[in-house]
């Protein structure tokens, strides 16, 4: 290997007390194909005990960070800081691409580049982390390059769309309410360029109405607009508006 263990050492701010398993947890299996015949020495299985470790300390960290999310919001974020999107990113910061072991055919091909060997590289970082130190350096790991310094707006204002109407039918059921109905109630302008409005409708006095320009992102709209409402209105519930209409 060319280059310097003791730099990603350095970048990722942990010394290990044994090379081999860093050296392993770098060694994409094109390598092991060309030298030996023996599959343990390339880094596949510590990827698999790494993507169980980094859900498991990735939930645990959720948890302390939002103590009030339902389940349903708490796995948005999980899936956001599991993902292979984001851990490619992680991977890019730490430079791991310069570190990996590859085999002939790989290194030709721009393995050092490649998004998923820089992901899959990162998952068996962590599981040798884990290996040398234990859960608690795998923890402090992860929680300097996986979570890093999001809060929670940064960190929601990172994820996918959020899905207003899952936790609307969550709180609704939470607050023994009707589940939630969807109506497009009107569209208007030319076919390339429509603008949609939707009704998202709980029971007879909960209506809000929202456009979009379709009527997946008008309907996310009605119910956040909706999910809003309610939750603003918690001691309400039995009839608080006068005709429950929040039109925008």
């Amino acid at each position: 290997m060319s280059a310097d263990l003791g730099a990603l050492e350095a970048e990722i701010d942990y010394a290990f007390r044994n090379r081999e398993i860093l050296v392993r947890a770098l060694t994409h299996k094109s390598r092991t194909a060309e030298h030996t015949s023996e599959p343990s020495a390339d880094n596949e299985q510590l990827e698999f005990l790494g993507d169980s470790i980094l859900g498991f300390l990735v939930s645990e960290a959720l948890i302390c960070l939002f103590p009030s999310y339902r389940e349903g919001r708490l796995s948005k974020l999980k899936a956001h800081l599991v993902s292979a999107l984001h851990l490619q990113d992680v991977a890019a910061s730490l430079h791991l691409g310069q570190y990996l072991v590859l085999g002939r055919g790989e290194e030709m091909s721009g393995g050092r580049t490649k998004k998923a060997l820089m992901a899959n590289a990162c998952e068996a970082l962590i599981a040798a982390v884990y290996l040398d130190g234990g859960m608690e350096a795998a923890r402090t790991f992860i929680q300097r390059h996986i979570i890093r310094d999001f809060d929670k707006n940064t960190l929601e204002g990172r994820t996918p769309l959020a899905d207003h109407k899952s936790e609307l039918q969550e709180l609704s059921q939470a607050l023994k309410l009707p589940p939630p109905r969807y109506v497009t109630v009107n569209e208007q302008g030319p076919e390339h360029a429509k603008t949609f409005t939707v009704e998202a409708r709980i029971g007879k006095e909960w209506v809000c109405r929202a456009e979009g320009a379709s009527k997946k992102s008008a309907g996310q709209q009605a119910a956040k607009l909706l999910l809003d409402w309610l939750r603003q209105t918690p001691a309400g519930l039995e009839g608080s508006a006068s005709d429950g209409r929040a039109d925008r």
